[in-house]
């Protein structure tokens, strides 16, 4: 996962190019959508059936990669949540803004009574 959103593009380059403070937030969280929030997060995230959003940790970077340090689970859904083709995280857990985002490599129907789950180190987030 590499792609920046919009709105941490502009907090990076104000931060680095123009001095202005950003703070991070204290938890970030994995977001499921069935089609492609893109930059400007108008993507679709899954809703209902048990779907809420959650909290990541991640490694220390190297060579400008971090992992998932934990597994990620879901709770089994209640109703059909849709084809996953896409993840964000994002820096709520609910609304809030999305920071990072990209295409799964294989879409994951979600129907009720399965579960998503993301083992340890499988969620990379990468800046080269």
């Amino acid at each position: 996962m590499a792609e920046m959103s919009n709105y941490l593009e502009e907090k990076i380059i104000n931060l680095t190019l123009r001095g202005e403070a950003y703070t991070a937030p204290p938890s970030v969280w994995l977001a499921l959508y069935t089609s492609n929030p893109g930059d400007d997060d108008t993507g679709t995230e899954c809703s209902g059936g048990s779907y809420e959003r959650k909290e990541i940790t991640f490694g220390a970077p190297t060579d400008g990669t971090a992992t998932n340090s934990a597994e990620i689970e879901y709770d089994s859904a209640t109703t059909d949540w849709g084809t996953i083709s896409y993840v964000g995280i994002r820096d709520a857990e609910t609304g809030g803004n999305l920071l990072y985002h990209t295409a799964l490599t294989v879409p994951k129907p979600i129907a009720e009574g399965d579960i998503f789950k993301v083992q340890v180190d499988n969620l990379s987030v990468t800046i080269a």
